[in-house]
């Protein structure tokens, strides 16, 4: 049976299908909009975007895998040390984290009893915690977080797609940029939702690097026409 995933973990997940479509969004909409700057033809410039999308796909996929297990290699190392240093030093390790709840402004008597009660409980566990700032018992699934970014990414990138192939020659350029910079305004909200930051400043921040992206590809692309 697969244990439970916590709050943490699926806003992980979640993390890397926003960032997987935003990613969508941007590349996609530089590639088709840069080739309809070379050419009028559509079905170049769709070929150009599917394969895009394809190599993209694989790509972000690939990349969230090897992230994902890289912070976990990290943190079981991280796990490691802690557990070497309570066998090596528990009253050390004991200190520290009660000090550190004293330096909060916590009582001195109430932050011994905390790391005492702590301790007992889960010695290992409030270690990781307090050293190194992360649950001990929770990991992301470098699976889940592949498989997130595989679906995200192509869905994204459908935005621009849809666009550049759907509208009339004389207005898909500016169409597909008006759909990606909505597109642009939903990711870089949920972006700044999930990690906690200015809305308003993530959504602008992502709707310049989309419109910057954008603007360079195609110009770059009308050299080539």
């Amino acid at each position: 049976m697969k244990k439970k995933q916590s709050l943490a973990q699926k806003v992980n997940i979640l993390r890397a299908a926003v960032m997987g479509a935003n990613d969508g969004i941007i590349s996609i909409a530089g590639i088709v909009v840069g080739v309809a700057g070379a050419t009028s033809n559509s079905f170049a410039i769709l070929v150009s975007g599917l394969a895009g999308m394809l190599a993209g796909t694989v790509s972000m996929a690939m990349g969230e895998y090897v992230s994902v297990n890289t912070q976990k290699d990290a943190q079981r190392q991280a796990v490691e040390n802690e557990e070497q240093a309570l066998k090596d030093n528990y009253q050390g390790e004991f200190d520290f984290i009660e000090q550190k709840y004293i330096s909060t402004g916590m009582d001195a008597n109430l932050a011994h009893k905390a790391t005492q009660e702590m301790m007992t409980g889960d010695a290992l566990g409030a270690g990781v915690r307090e050293r190194y700032g992360f649950n001990s018992h929770e990991y992301t699934s470098p699976y889940d977080a592949a498989i997130a970014s595989m679906i995200a990414f192509p869905t994204g990138s459908f935005f621009p797609l849809l666009a550049i192939w759907l509208f009339p020659q004389n207005v898909r350029v500016v169409a597909t940029i008006v759909s990606v910079l909505l597109a642009l305004v939903l990711t870089g909200y949920f972006a700044a939702v999930l990690s906690k930051s200015n809305r308003l400043r993530g959504v602008i921040r992502n709707v310049v690097s989309g419109l910057l992206t954008m603007l360079v590809t195609y110009y770059i692309g009308s050299l080539f026409a």
